[in-house]
Formats: structure tokens, sequence, C-alpha cells
């Protein structure tokens, strides 16, 4: 039986054409952000309450890191 003390191992993945990135947790995908708010939305809506998405340990940054959000940075401070 797995240890459930274990914190969840948290990735966000590189990004993807369109900027976005996926984020998952083991196999399961959390869902998809276009900004670092929506990683922790994703992770709120999760039961994972993570108040630092950006230093938080559980979370590993692949391809970038956290202000890595090409082509769709830009267009989410318009909206």
């Amino acid at each position: 039986m797995a240890d459930r003390t274990e914190p969840p191992h948290i990735v966000v993945h590189s990004p993807a054409l369109d900027g976005s990135r996926r984020v998952t947790s083991g196999d399961e995908t959390l869902g998809v952000a276009s900004h670092i708010d929506d990683v922790g939305e994703i992770l709120r809506l999760a039961d994972l309450y993570v108040t630092d998405v950006e230093g938080a340990d559980l979370i590993e940054w692949q391809g970038g890191g956290p202000e890595d959000w090409p082509g769709l940075s830009e267009e989410h401070h318009k909206a």
C-alpha cells in the first residue's frame, strides 16, 4: 500500500506550441495552465493548497521556470 504521508509530486511540463503548460500529479493530468495563476487554481481544485507556487518544493518545473509562459503571458494580462 502506498504511503499517504508522502507529498504529491507535481510537474508543470514544458510549454506547448501555444505556450500552455500541462500540470500533472503522477500519471494524472490535473489541468492545463496558461499562466502561473492557473497553476495555483489547478492545484486548489485538486485540494492541494499551495500558497507559493513559484517556490514550492513539491512542484517540478520542466522546460523553464514559473516565469516562462511563451506566447500566452501577454494575452493573459490583456484579458
